[in-house]
């Protein structure tokens, strides 16, 4: 797999895109500071249904990983608030992980890598490059979902909802920079189609 079918669509501004994933678990962790985990799950499951709405409205599109995590927050954010239980939505990370982990290396099995589509064409990369990093993408997914696991049945609410916050994202950036010498080893370079069309 060198491509993937959004290969030609303008690339999302990275800080539009950071504000739309980043801003839901803010608003969930400062609504629980104020309000407890219950309130803080409406308010979340909220900010992500703005954050879905506002991409398309920019975008015109969704893109897979804001998506699925979109539905999975639905389902187990309205658990948590009828059955009054935060165990659903404390495992939510580790479902919406274990999926995304769970799909790359299974696509392996099948000769698909399906990285591709998750970045959603940001990379034109070979075929190596593709399964190394979906390999190594597929891994550090099931790590998240097993800290997640650790973290919130052996730490308090307040603690499992800071590295959440404070953690995984600081976490997911230092792991994606040590991906770059990789993608450098592996990328295939595009041609340069506004001089074709001239």
């Amino acid at each position: 797999m060198t491509d993937v079918p959004a290969a030609g669509r303008k690339a999302e501004n990275p800080w539009l895109k950071l504000a739309l994933e980043l801003g839901p678990l803010l608003v969930f962790f400062f609504a629980n500071g104020r309000f407890g985990i219950f309130v803080a799950t409406g308010a979340f499951m909220a900010a992500m249904a703005v954050a879905l709405v506002a991409s398309w409205m920019i975008n015109r599109r969704l893109a897979i990983m804001p998506l699925v995590t979109g539905v999975v927050v639905a389902v187990f954010g309205t658990l948590t608030l009828v059955l009054h239980d935060d165990t659903f939505i404390k495992m939510k990370p580790t479902i919406v992980n274990g999926l995304f982990g769970s799909a790359l290396l299974g696509g392996l099995l099948f000769g698909k890598t399906l990285l591709g589509y998750v970045f959603d064409g940001a990379f034109h990369l070979d075929e190596a490059g593709w399964r190394k990093l979906t390999i190594r993408w597929g891994l550090f997914f099931f790590l998240l979902a097993i800290l997640n696991e650790l973290i919130w049945r052996t730490q308090t609410t307040e603690f499992w909802i800071a590295f959440k916050v404070w953690g995984i994202m600081p976490l997911t950036l230092l792991f994606s920079i040590a991906q770059l010498p990789l993608l450098s080893r592996h990328a295939i370079e595009q041609p340069d189609i506004s001089k074709d069309a001239a």
